[in-house]
């Protein structure tokens, strides 16, 4: 059902047939905001906790028949899953007005937002905004897939946009309308000619009157993020040639798109579930892309392909010319990492130098190493990216989860890294910090990460410069 928790002031009509006596002597409804073949939902206020919730009331149903069946089925779906990106359930229950024909309702948190839909219709969506969105919904479906749930549904107008607002804010979304959902152990064929869920939005599998499995979830996601690009239905028409074209077609994804999200959306969009990300994937690369659009880098086509990556021994060439490697602490790199663990309250800062074989420190803060062996060391992939090499949650990030010092005794489980530069511009090493408890980082910090590890790159010049006046007085007083 689209518009389930909808909250636009167009919307907000009041209904003047609006039940009198509170639902379950609770909740009084106040408002009709969506409404759909099965049910209606309400603004409603909870008289118990004093505030204002969303009220999903589907129509009247006989006692034991299927609708109240299927009915009970999503409040028991939807009461099992608790995630900041899924609408949340608050209460259940049953209103027996009338005794012959009861009507289950749903207590939801009132999203004050719009849906997907509509805000693609309103107008072009900023690069920055699909990237947090589409994080959002990744995030969300790794945990449904991981409870065995597929939500079957993926469209639009089931993705609400909520800005809460505050120094740091950013568009979240959150993924709603559970009513088709199912169990992974249940999830059957259709056999009666027909498939559930959006015809726009469906899977080729799900076309193919085929079960749905997560990666089902993963292609409808794809084309969502699509069309926050082109604002237009990649499969449109009516549903059997909506169908049958994407059983025969990949989607259209724009040349002009920046190569990486060119290269998720296809992988996304793939015909082959076995060819199409796992959430889990989608939500590291969607985050990568989060950071590449707030510092306004993006890729060319051949920087993408590593067509003018330096190799390791010009990198390496570049760490031996600085001689820079063993030497004694300094404060004015002491200076950095004290600030950078001030800033952005954590433990642990590094100002770190990827060796040959090992991974050395040029100042620390909160820890007492000198240097660990290069292989296990998150700085060892951080100097590989253009861009801040970021770790939320070292145990569910596939790139970190098995890495011994998350796994093993020390415990890491965030890391945030900011390539450190040589004068001849070659990444070799990184400004990073560290905790011990996952940790989310917000925009402002991921910039103020860059700009101190720009400060130690340019400290780094200043100290080259030094070097290279204290040689040439040597040679001169010679």
């Amino acid at each position: 059902m689209d518009d389930t928790v909808t909250t636009p002031d167009a919307e907000r009509v009041v209904d003047t047939a609006a039940v009198s006596v509170p639902l379950r002597g609770r909740y009084h409804l106040v408002q009709r905001i969506g409404r759909g073949g099965m049910a209606t939902v309400w603004r409603a206020h909870d008289e118990a906790l004093d505030r204002d919730v969303a009220i999903k009331v589907f129509a009247p149903g006989e006692i034991g028949s299927e609708d109240i069946r299927k009915q009970e089925a999503e409040a028991k779906m939807v009461a099992h899953l608790s995630h900041h990106g899924i609408v949340t359930l608050l209460d259940a229950g049953v209103d027996h007005a009338d005794r012959l024909r009861p009507r289950i309702y749903l207590v939801m948190e009132l999203v004050e937002g719009v849906d997907l839909k509509r805000a693609l219709e309103a107008g072009p969506m900023p690069l920055k905004d699909i990237a947090y969105i589409g994080h959002d919904l990744a995030e969300a479906l790794e945990y449904v897939h991981h409870q065995g749930v597929v939500h079957r549904d993926i469209k639009p107008a089931n993705v609400m946009t909520i800005d809460y607002g505050g120094w740091n804010s950013r568009p979240r979304g959150k993924l709603t309308d559970f009513g088709i959902a199912m169990p992974l152990d249940r999830v059957v064929g259709d056999e009666n000619g027909t498939t559930t869920g959006t015809a726009a939005y469906l899977s080729p599998e799900q076309a193919n009157l085929q079960p749905a499995v997560p990666a089902s979830d993963i292609y409808s996601l794809g084309l969502v993020l699509l069309e926050c690009f082109t604002r237009t239905v990649a499969f449109p028409g009516d549903a059997v040639g909506s169908a049958v074209a994407r059983l025969l077609n990949d989607p259209y994804i724009p040349e002009d798109l920046d190569p990486d999200w060119r290269l998720l959306l296809k992988a996304m969009t793939a015909r082959d579930p076995a060819e199409r990300p796992t959430a889990s994937e989608a939500m590291i690369a969607l985050r990568d892309l989060v950071i590449a659009a707030i510092s306004g880098r993006h890729r060319t086509k051949e920087q993408s392909a590593g067509a003018i990556e330096a190799t390791e021994a010009t990198r390496m060439a570049a760490v031996r010319d600085l001689g820079i490697l063993d030497t004694p602490r300094e404060e004015r790199f002491d200076r950095i990492t004290s600030l950078a663990a001030r800033v952005l309250a954590t433990p642990i800062a590094l100002i770190t130098i990827v060796d040959e074989q090992r991974i050395w420190f040029k100042s620390t803060h909160g820890l007492a190493l000198e240097q660990i062996t290069r292989d296990p060391g998150l700085c060892s992939s951080a100097i590989l990216q253009d861009d801040p090499w970021i770790i939320e949650d070292a145990r569910r990030d596939a790139r970190a989860s098995s890495n011994p010092l998350v796994a093993g005794e020390f415990g890491l489980q965030f890391y945030a890294g900011a390539p450190i530069m040589a004068p001849s511009g070659e990444r070799i090493g990184t400004l990073c910090v560290l905790d011990f408890a996952p940790r989310a980082i917000t925009e402002d910090e991921v910039a103020t990460l860059v700009d101190l590890a720009a400060m130690a790159s340019s400290e780094l010049v200043i100290r080259e410069a030094a070097r290279s006046a204290s040689r040439s007085s040597v040679i001169a007083s010679a």
